[in-house]
C-alpha cells in the first residue's frame, strides 16, 4: 500500500510514496503524531534531482527490514527541501552546528517531538558500514536509545541549540556611512581562492558561482573581467557543459569541469544564460541553452520545470555517456574525424566502465587545421555529427523531470531571459519570459498573494522571501525589453509586500520567511549566496532600482536599512555576500536611470539605436514608455512625452535637462 506521500505534489515525495517507511509530509498532524507517541522525529530532505538521495532511498527506504526499524522507533517525515526551503534553511544550520561541518542532501535530522529542535544530524547513512560511517540501522538504534535513556542531556544541548539559532542571524546594523570596504575585500578574497588554469575556485568540486561572476563584472577591472571571461570559457569547454544537447549541470566533481553530478537545475541555467548572453563569443551557446529550455524545461502554459535527474536506469549520467563504438557506428568518416577530436572521443575514457562524457577537447580552428579543412567545413561536419548524436542520445530512456513550477526559479530564468533577449539583440525571446510571467500571475498570484509553486494547489506554500525579490527583480528587467503597464503595476505590489510582510521593521533587512508564515524553531534573516542569490541582496538592488524609477523614498530607505544590518556580514564574509555586494555598489554608485518617451516605431528605434550606440549598458537601467501608456505613477508621470521622443537621464538624485537628440545620448 501506498504511504501518505501518494497525494502529495512534490514528484520527489511521490518517490518515496511506495517505500514500505510510513512517510509523514511536514504537517501538523505529523508532528501532533510525534507528540502523542513521544516519539523523536526522523525528518528526512532531499530533491528529486539529487543523485545521493536516490543512493539512500534504494539501499535504506526501500529496504523492508530498515523500513520498519523507522516506523517502529520513530515519526519519519520527507520533505522536499525546493517546496520547504525554510525547513532546509533551518535545519542545514542546526546540521552544522551539531557537526561543525558542512551539510548537504540528503540531509538526516533526529528532532526532539515537543520543541522540534534537532539533537543529531548528518546527511547520508549507508545501509552497510562504508566511507568511515556506521550503517544507518546502528544509527537508528544509538539515537532512539539516546532520546529513551538521555532525555535530560537532550533537553540541555537542545536549549543550547536554539539560542544558537536564535542569535544566528542577530547583528548590529553598521552605524556609520557606509563604503566600499566589504566590496573591496570580496575582490581580495575572489582573486586569492581563483584558479588561473581553469577558472572558478580552485580545487573542487567547482560550482560555477555565478553572484561572484556578475559582481566581478561590475567592477571596472581588467583583472576582474579576465576572471570571468576564463571561468565562462573554461566551463563551456567542460563536461558540465552538454555538449550535445545545451545546458548545464549544476556542478564539477574535479577541478577541470570535465565531469558533473549530472542533474540539471533550471536556477543554474537561469543565471548562467545572461553572463553568456553578454560576452562576446558565447552567442551560440546561449542559443544552445534557450533551446534546450524550450524543448525540455517549458510547460504546456508557459512557466519552466525544476529539474532534471543526475540519474537515468538507475544510473548517474547514464543518460550523456558514450561508448566509442557507439560514436563510430553513428557517423560517417568525415563526421567522426571531426567528432572524435572535438569531443574527445580518441583520447582515454574520462567517467567509469571506459566510457564518454562529451567535452570540448580541441579548438574547432585546431581540427580544421589538423584534418586540412576549411572552416566552415569543418563547422558543418560537426553540426552533422553533433546532431546525429543527439537524435540517437535521445532515443535513450530520460533522466526523472521534476515538473515543479517554482516562483522563484522562473522568475531568475525570467530575469536571464529578458537580459539574454537585449543583449543578443534578440527580441522574439522575450515571448518567453511573457509566457512564464502570465503563467506565474494566473497560477501563483492568488488574491494579492504570492505563492511559492504555481498550480491548482499553489497556495499550501505561502511565497517566500526569494520569491518576492527575484520576481519583482525579473518584472523590472523585463519593463526594460517592453513596457506594461501591468508589469509596474504588479512590481509595486510585491515591493510594498516585502516591506509591509517581510521586513524586520526594528533592525532592517528581509526576513525569510513572511510575518504571518508557520512558527518554525528559527526565523531566517540570510544574507549569504547560496546557489540560489541572497534574497535580501537580490531585494535590495531591485528596490534601488524601482525607487529610482519611480521617485519612492520607501524603497530607496528599505534598501539603505538592509545594507547597514547587512555590513557586518558582508565584511567577515565579503565573497561569500557577492549579491549584497553588487547592491552596496549600486549605492554608492547609482545606475544611470534613462527613460525615454516616444508616440511611434520609428521614435522608438531611433532611440533603442542611440541606446546600443551610447556605450556600454551594463549600468544602465533603460525604460521605453510609450506615449500611450495608462497613468504612470510616481517620478514617471513627470517624464512626459515631446514630440520626437525625448530621454531623461538620471544618476541617483541627479538628472540631467530633458534630452531630445538621440545622436547626443551619451552614457557612462
Amino acid at each position: 500500500m501506498k504511504n501518505r506521500l501518494a497525494a502529495e505534489t512534490s514528484p520527489y515525495l511521490r518517490q518515496h510514496a511506495d517505500n514500505p517507511v510510513n512517510w509523514w509530509p511536514w504537517n501538523a498532524e505529523a508532528l501532533v503524531a510525534a507528540r502523542a507517541q513521544d516519539k523523536p522525529i526522523l525528518l528526512s530532505i532531499g530533491y528529486s534531482a539529487c543523485h545521493w538521495c536516490h543512493v539512500m532511498a534504494h539501499e535504506s527506504f526501500e529496504d523492508e527490514a530498515t523500513a520498519r526499524l523507522m516506523n517502529e522507533k520513530f515519526i519519519c517525515i520527507k520533505v522536499d527541501r525546493e517546496e520547504r526551503p525554510d525547513l532546509d534553511k533551518i535545519y542545514q544550520l542546526a546540521h552544522q552546528a551539531l557537526t561543525r561541518r558542512g551539510g548537504g542532501w540528503p540531509l538526516t535530522v533526529f528532532l526532539a517531538p515537543d520543541d522540534l529542535a534537532p539533537f543529531y544530524a548528518g546527511t547520508y547513512f549507508p545501509k552497510e558500514a562504508r566511507y568511515g560511517m556506521p550503517p544507518f540501522a546502528y544509527v537508528l538504534e544509538q539515537v532512539r536509545g539516546f532520546w529513551d535513556t538521555r532525555r535530560d542531556a537532550v533537553r540541555a544541548q537542545n536549549e543550547t541549540l536554539l539560542e544558537f539559532l536564535a542569535n544566528h542571524d542577530a547583528s548590529d546594523a553598521h552605524a556609520g556611512a557606509l563604503d566600499d570596504t566589504p566590496i573591496r575585500a570580496a575582490l581580495a578574497q575572489i582573486e586569492q581562492g581563483f584558479d588561473r588554469e581553469h577558472g572558478g575556485h580552485l580545487g573542487a568540486p567547482k560550482f560555477p558561482h555565478c553572484a561572484e561572476m556578475e559582481l566581478l563584472l561590475n567592477i571596472d577591472s581588467a583583472d576582474a573581467r579576465a576572471m570571468v571571461e576564463l571561468t565562462l570559457a573554461r566551463m563551456a569547454e567542460g563536461g558540465i557543459h552538454d555538449q550535445i544537447g545545451g545546458g548545464f549541470c549544476r556542478y564539477s566533481v574535479d577541478e577541470r569541469w570535465e565531469i558533473p553530478h549530472f542533474e540539471k537545475m533550471l536556477y543554474d541555467n537561469a543565471q548562467l544564460l545572461p553572463l553568456y548572453a553578454e560576452q562576446a563569443g558565447h552567442a551560440g551557446l546561449a542559443r544552445d541553452l534557450v533551446a534546450w529550455l524550450l524543448r525540455e524545461m517549458t510547460t504546456p502554459a508557459g512557466g519552466f520545470y525544476s529539474a532534471l535527474d543526475a540519474d537515468s536506469e538507475h544510473e548517474e549520467g547514464k543518460f550523456y555517456l558514450w561508448q566509442r563504438e557507439e560514436v563510430r557506428a553513428l557517423l560517417d568518416d568525415e563526421e567522426l574525424a571531426v567528432a572524435e577530436r572535438r569531443y574527445g572521443f580518441d583520447r582515454p575514457p574520462n567517467f567509469e566502465h571506459h566510457a564518454w562524457n562529451p567535452v570540448a577537447a580541441m579548438p574547432v580552428a585546431q581540427i580544421a587545421a589538423e584534418l586540412a579543412l576549411a572552416p566552415g567545413e569543418t563547422q558543418a561536419r560537426l553540426a552533422s555529427a553533433r546532431a546525429k548524436l543527439f537524435a540517437a542520445r535521445a532515443q535513450r530512456i530520460r533522466p526523472g523531470l521534476d515538473d515543479k513550477i517554482l516562483t522563484a526559479w522562473n522568475a531568475l530564468m525570467i530575469a536571464g531571459i529578458a537580459r539574454a533577449s537585449r543583449s543578443l539583440a534578440a527580441p522574439p525571446l522575450m515571448g518567453l519570459a511573457d509566457n512564464a510571467l502570465d503563467c506565474l500571475h494566473a497560477s501563483a498570484w492568488r488574491d494579492g498573494r504570492l505563492y511559492a509553486a504555481a498550480g491548482e494547489r499553489a497556495t499550501r506554500f505561502p511565497a517566500y522571501l526569494d520569491d518576492h525579490a527575484f520576481l519583482l527583480d525579473a518584472l523590472l528587467e523585463c519593463l526594460q525589453c517592453r513596457w506594461s503597464d501591468h508589469d509596474l503595476a504588479w512590481a509595486m505590489q510585491l515591493a510594498d509586500t516585502l516591506l509591509e510582510r517581510f521586513e524586520d521593521r526594528e533592525h532592517g533587512g528581509f526576513f525569510f520567511t513572511a510575518h504571518d508564515h508557520e512558527k518554525l524553531i528559527q526565523r531566517p534573516k540570510p544574507f549569504a549566496d547560496e546557489a540560489l542569490p541572497s534574497g535580501n541582496g537580490v531585494a535590495a538592488r531591485a528596490l534601488q532600482r524601482l525607487g529610482h524609477l519611480l521617485g519612492e523614498t520607501r524603497y530607496l530607505d528599505a534598501a539603505e536599512r538592509t545594507l547597514h544590518i547587512a555590513y557586518a556580514t558582508m565584511t567577515q564574509m565579503p565573497a561569500a555576500c557577492a549579491t549584497l555586494q553588487r547592491a552596496l555598489d549600486d549605492f554608492l554608485h547609482p545606475r544611470t536611470l534613462v527613460v525615454v518617451r516616444f508616440d511611434s516605431v520609428e521614435e522608438n528605434d531611433t532611440w533603442q539605436a542611440a541606446l546600443r550606440a551610447a556605450g556600454d549598458s551594463r549600468g544602465i537601467d533603460a525604460y521605453f514608455v510609450p506615449d500611450h501608456a495608462g497613468d504612470l505613477p510616481g517620478a514617471i508621470a513627470a517624464q512626459t512625452y515631446i514630440a520626437g521622443g525625448v530621454a531623461y537621464v538620471c544618476r541617483g538624485t541627479q538628472c540631467d535637462a530633458p534630452l531630445r537628440d538621440a545622436s547626443a545620448l551619451r552614457l557612462p
